[in-house]
């Protein structure tokens, strides 16, 4: 069980995460996954509270629930189960043998085709409302709700890209942070290459182009975004758990997306800063709690550049014995 345990924590690796920082540590011990939030790699001018950073691990949770379900596992899932060691975030345990379903293998097969999308999309290709309906409920599955905004709400994300862009521009410190995580080298591991951002270009609602300016090196090409759909991930409350849930929703969902022939990319910065995530919370009805945006609309060939991973040497242990603790 050790082997298909470390397996899942490799697959996991494939999960997305704010600025790509990659924030998880995995151990496996006594047939029993551990995650945990790696806090070194938290963002503290971006992400002050940790939100983003646990609703990261929180994708990766799924991917590696995905990886075990097509193997032929289904696991006992813990999250938050020790209150004195707050960076375990969840213990997969009991892995008792399922027959895996078609649904299984094609999320699955979705971890290695998903990818961020962050160029205009094409004009007359819209997102099927059957889909729409699958998504929800593959978001209300994991314990959060999937918001579709209208297009008369569309207008007042814009706003809030608008607003949330201009408050990053005047704040060194996270402009920095953002530098940091943008300029990380050609053979890194982690962060936003230059590569994958896509360069200004007219749109519904504005990109971050994470301080890049004109090094963003993607080709925004010749859409105009007009059929994206924007989809808010939220949930009733705004505890760590919530965050953790939040991530499980946001990697489902877009595993879904991305067997159904849909691409796209995630909005944080409208939920990073505090006016705009007022905003959003504003647009939904019910009420209810943003944690992430998601832009998507039907895929386009070819698929831009991949973003780096680490390697599972530096993410996943294994321990012989009980888990060490948060020192992993």
């Amino acid at each position: 069980m050790i082997t298909v345990l470390h397996q899942a924590a490799q697959d996991a690796r494939l999960a997305p995460s704010i600025l790509n920082t990659q924030p998880w540590r995995w151990q496996v011990h006594d047939d029993v996954l551990d995650l945990y939030a790696d806090a070194d790699r938290r963002l503290p001018e971006v992400d002050p509270h940790g939100r983003l950073m646990t609703l990261s691990c929180g994708a990766a949770l799924h991917h590696a629930r995905v990886a075990l379900a097509a193997a032929g596992f289904e696991p006992a899932v813990d999250r938050l189960p020790d209150a004195g060691r707050p960076l375990l975030l969840a213990r997969i345990r009991d892995c008792r043998p399922r027959p895996a379903t078609q649904e299984n293998l094609a999320a699955y097969r979705s971890m290695r085709l998903r990818h961020t999308d962050r160029r205009l999309f094409a004009q007359g290709m819209p997102v099927p409302g059957e889909v729409l309906d699958q998504l929800r409920v593959a978001a209300e599955a994991e314990g959060a709700r999937l918001h579709l905004l209208q297009q008369q709400d569309v207008v007042y994300l814009g706003y809030a890209a608008q607003g949330a862009h201009k408050v990053g521009a005047h704040d060194p410190r996270a402009a920095e942070e953002l530098h940091r995580w943008t300029h990380r080298g050609a053979d890194a591991p982690d962060g936003v290459p230059p590569g994958t951002v896509a360069g200004a270009a007219d749109r519904p609602v504005p990109l971050r182009d994470f301080g890049l300016g004109d090094e963003a090196a993607l080709s925004p090409g010749a859409g105009d975004d007009a059929d994206a759909v924007y989809l808010v991930v939220a949930t009733a409350r705004d505890e760590p758990l919530d965050w953790l849930v939040s991530g499980e929703a946001v990697s489902a969902v877009w595993l879904m997306a991305t067997a159904r022939g849909l691409a796209g990319s995630p909005m944080t910065d409208v939920v990073e800063t505090p006016g705009a995530r007022v905003l959003v919370r504003s647009l939904l009805q019910p009420p209810g709690q943003p944690q992430l945006v998601l832009r998507l609309c039907v895929a386009q060939t070819p698929a831009p550049p991949g973003s780096p991973r680490r390697p599972a040497a530096d993410t996943v242990t294994v321990t012989e014995g009980r888990s060490s603790g948060e020192g992993v």
